[in-house]
């Protein structure tokens, strides 16, 4: 069935291909330029909510990415590095939070630090991590994408390590919606905002342009011989041809993904730690889906025994995790 917002008219597509003659076309990162350069006679992967200017979103109907320029200001950004590294140190216990560290630590002694945590999710009760879902210069664009009714609905912040030599510190090719179960799957964008420079050098994302228009593919955990990181699933079969964009950006910068956009990110060469943070939005007019007998099982039937072994063997529906972890940021809760 076609999505609600692909329902616009034909004169619509061709008063937009007048106006693009008009616009001026814009680069999207220092690596990389690509251009919206035609217009799609249907959006179907954004919406007229008076946000988006018209070349945002060409360019997002043909790439599936958006990138905006110093959206989250210093401030913000070292507020949660802050609140980040008082839970590396265990000075604050939040409900809920999920602490992972590298695969290739983990055998290591543990140091409450944040050299020892390559990443955090699930922060909806840290309400100085959660600001950053909330911040309005970043819903502003989200709704552009999810309509006036928004949830988040997965948190991270991710503190890639330098790699020890193992190339765990990538992250294979996948595409999210293949962890999420509710749909459709055009009115669900990520947020991804860089904490400081990223490029090659230290593992920036990489993305496969317009491949957001394609179908949900396999994913499972990649054969890699260094290993791998607990659920850093990715796609079985793509093709290697497909250009990629590698993602240069600087503190503050944003980045805004469809669901099904192929993405990772490369080995971390640097002595540092790659810090970013996302959030990833849906329309709370949203439903959920079941995912049994489906490419997603596998993903289904990991989350439910990580919950297991955590609460002492709980039992509990993939969607009813959802539930618990979705938090409304604007407008109404209606159905996630």
């Amino acid at each position: 069935m076609e999505p609600p917002q692909c329902r616009a008219g034909a004169n619509r597509g061709r008063r937009l291909r007048l106006l693009l003659r008009h616009l001026k076309p814009t680069a999207v990162s220092t690596s990389a330029q690509i251009y919206a350069d035609s217009p799609p006679a249907k959006f179907c992967y954004t919406l007229d909510r008076g946000v988006l200017s018209s070349e945002q979103r060409l360019f997002y109907e043909k790439n599936g990415f958006l990138l905006i320029k110093k959206l989250v200001s210093d401030e913000d950004l070292d507020r949660i590095r802050k609140e980040f590294e008082r839970i590396c140190k265990k000075e604050v216990s939040i409900s809920g939070l999920i602490v992972m560290r590298d695969v290739s630590l983990v055998k290591s002694e543990y140091i409450a630090e944040e050299t020892s945590v390559s990443k955090i999710q699930d922060f909806m009760e840290d309400e100085e991590l959660f600001r950053y879902c909330r911040l309005p210069q970043i819903l502003k664009y989200v709704e552009g994408f999810t309509g006036p009714n928004i949830m988040a609905m997965h948190t991270m912040l991710i503190n890639k390590p330098p790699d020890t030599g193992k190339m765990t510190s990538r992250h294979p090719l996948h595409q999210d919606l293949h962890y999420f179960p509710f749909r459709p799957a055009n009115l669900i964008v990520c947020a991804w905002t860089a904490m400081e420079h990223v490029d090659r050098n230290n593992g920036c994302l990489v993305v496969l342009p317009g491949t957001h228009t394609g179908p949900l593919k396999q994913h499972d955990y990649p054969a890699w011989e260094g290993g791998i990181n607990k659920m850093y699933h990715g796609i079985q079969d793509y093709d290697p041809s497909l250009p990629r964009v590698h993602l240069v950006m600087e503190k503050g910068d944003t980045v805004f993904f469809h669901p099904l956009l192929i993405h990772g990110s490369g080995t971390n060469r640097t002595e540092g730690f790659r810090k970013a943070i996302s959030c990833h939005y849906a329309s709370s007019d949203c439903d959920y889906i079941d995912v049994r007998g489906t490419s997603q099982e596998n993903i289904e039937n990991e989350v439910k025994q990580i919950v297991a072994n955590r609460y002492e063997g709980i039992t509990v529906a993939f969607k009813d995790v959802w539930r618990f972890k979705g938090r409304l940021v604007q407008g109404e809760r209606i159905k996630l």
